[in-house]
């Protein structure tokens, strides 16, 4: 199997794990939604030289995907795979700040090897969380909190149709590599002319399968809005689970537990 078609199943499998039967997965969307964002709030609401005060907040992907069944070494290449991005922003960080903020022994630590890591803890941490969201809601499910949430309907529409033809795109993409695999031997048919004329192909070929899509929902009635409401309430599950989480997240913004937890033992030791 191609590259292409294993990234094609590969992005798929996400709405594969958000059909689980665990307490997680039966939660009301609103309440994961709500209690992700004040998650990501929370985290993002440090400042760049923060690093121990961030590390408590594992707690909360790692009980969401722990209780949830989730496979850890999938959420965990699908990091690898974004992670360039994040180490791009803050790569050029140690070269501004110098200051040293720190010592370990007698090495000085500047404040900007202390901001990237600090970068770097707070991408794992959000984007993580984000990616376990949608493994144990959904996409749909997710567009179906924000609706119930009274979010514009445009807005909704958007982001639907943005996540349905990302898979209009891939299928294409994977017509035409079995194609070009099918017409070629060894490397020949690999250059790069032959892949810049795949990728104007693509577009038109997209472009056109999508007018068709257009045309076929007009037939079937679309006046631009997708009903997604399922029936569903907000139960003492759900009320305890966005309570309790933010008693957690608030207490530990407060107070740096590790700090906390490191003068108990030098205490306790001495």
């Amino acid at each position: 199997m191609s590259r292409v078609d294993t990234g094609f199943f590969d992005i798929r499998y996400l709405d594969t794990l958000a059909q689980g039967e665990t307490w997680v997965h039966r939660l009301d969307p609103r309440a994961k939604l709500v209690t992700t964002l004040i998650f990501i709030l929370t985290v993002v609401s440090y400042d760049k030289y923060t690093i121990t005060g961030l590390l408590p907040f594992v707690i909360y992907p790692v009980t969401l995907s722990g209780a949830a069944n989730l496979p850890v070494s999938y959420i965990l290449h699908k990091l690898l795979i974004i992670a360039p991005f994040a180490i791009l922003i803050g790569l050029f960080n140690p070269f501004f700040d110098r200051s040293v903020h720190i010592y370990v022994g007698s090495v000085g630590i500047t404040g900007g090897w202390i901001s990237f890591i600090s970068l770097l803890i707070r991408f794992i941490l959000t984007v993580g969380t984000a990616l376990i969201f949608i493994a144990v809601t959904s996409f749909n499910g997710l567009c179906a909190a924000l609706q119930q949430l009274r979010v514009p309907t445009i807005f909704i529409t958007q982001l639907l149709f943005l996540y349905r033809y990302i898979f209009v795109l891939l299928d294409e993409a994977v017509r035409m590599s079995r194609a070009r695999t099918l017409r070629t031997f060894n490397s020949s048919g690999l250059g790069m002319k032959t892949y810049s004329s795949l990728v104007g192909h693509l577009l038109l070929k997209t472009l056109n399968r999508a007018e068709r899509l257009h045309l076929a929902m007009r037939c079937r009635g679309f006046d631009g809005h997708i009903p997604l409401f399922r029936p569903s309430r907000i139960g003492s599950a759900e009320i305890t689970f966005v309570f309790c989480w933010t008693c957690i997240f608030l207490l530990m913004r407060l107070y740096n537990i590790p700090q906390l937890l490191g003068s108990l033992i030098l205490e306790v030791v001495s």
